[in-house]
């Protein structure tokens, strides 16, 4: 099970530096056609029809579907200043306590982020751009993104049970 739920961090990962290499070539194509038309007037399109709204759909992707590979890489920001002076104790107490409370605001974050993209079905809400998109497609990435993230915080707190030691910490953290 571990293996598989290492594969899907990972495979999560990947969309996300997949979506921000689109970002980067969606921007850049547009760059191109800029220069492009002030160039050659009239020749070429000068703008690529709601770019900016399909850039800020899949960074928002990006952002919630690299959340449980970050975690589970330790690439979050950690405030140990208080935490590594704690007993070993009392420090994998706070640890679970800062995963449970993670869990909570996740679940939170994941209810109404599902209800949203329910909603955004039933009434067929589109975006406002230049070309309508059903907003349940750019939405849905984040609600895997979401779901992810809480099966991560599970595997973690798990493991932190398991082990009686801290998981998410590394040798270089200050």
């Amino acid at each position: 099970m571990r293996v598989f739920l290492t594969r899907l961090y990972q495979a999560a990962g990947i969309l996300s530096a997949g979506l921000i290499a689109a970002i980067c070539l969606l921007v850049s194509a547009q760059i191109v056609l800029n220069g492009l038309g002030r160039l050659f007037p009239g020749t070429f399109p000068t703008t690529i029809p709601s770019y900016a709204d399909f850039s800020g759909f899949m960074l928002a992707g990006s952002t919630f579907l690299a959340m449980a590979y970050t975690l589970r890489s330790g690439g979050h920001i950690r405030v140990n200043l208080i935490v590594q002076r704690l007993p070993a104790p009392l420090m994998l107490a706070a640890e679970a306590l800062s995963l449970t409370l993670a869990l909570l605001f996740t679940g939170i974050a994941l209810w109404f982020s599902a209800a949203l993209v329910q909603e955004s079905l039933h009434y067929g809400d589109v975006s406002t751009g230049i070309i309508p998109v059903p907003l349940w497609i750019p939405q849905t990435p984040m609600v895997v993104g979401l779901g992810l993230l809480m099966i991560a915080l599970v595997h973690t707190l798990f493991d932190l049970v398991q082990t009686r030691s801290s998981v998410l910490t590394t040798a270089d953290e200050v």
